[in-house]
């Protein structure tokens, strides 16, 4: 049987990642890895979860919550260190 463990190694995001794409989509972890892989392969997938990651950075900064923000800016950028094709929508 497959465990979440290994749907993450498989995915192209990090478990970060991950755990902040399902939050954002309130649901499972694996429920969001099946999506992601999806969308990731998708033209203009990277680019839509940018959006969701930039999406809950507006959000951390509409609530006051400066280390949230942090947070996921740091996310961001690794986001798109590892996926340049997001920037430009691809």
């Amino acid at each position: 049987m497959i465990t979440l463990d290994d749907m993450e190694d498989m995915c192209s995001l990090t478990r970060e990642e991950i755990a902040q794409i399902a939050a954002h989509d309130h649901v499972t972890e694996a429920v969001a890895v099946a999506g992601i892989e999806r969308l990731m392969h998708e033209h203009g997938g990277p680019h839509e979860v940018e959006n969701r990651i930039c999406d809950d950075i507006r959000a951390a900064l509409h609530a006051h919550d400066l280390d949230e923000a942090r947070r996921l800016f740091a996310l961001l950028r690794g986001f798109l260190a590892a996926h340049p094709e997001a920037v430009r929508g691809g």
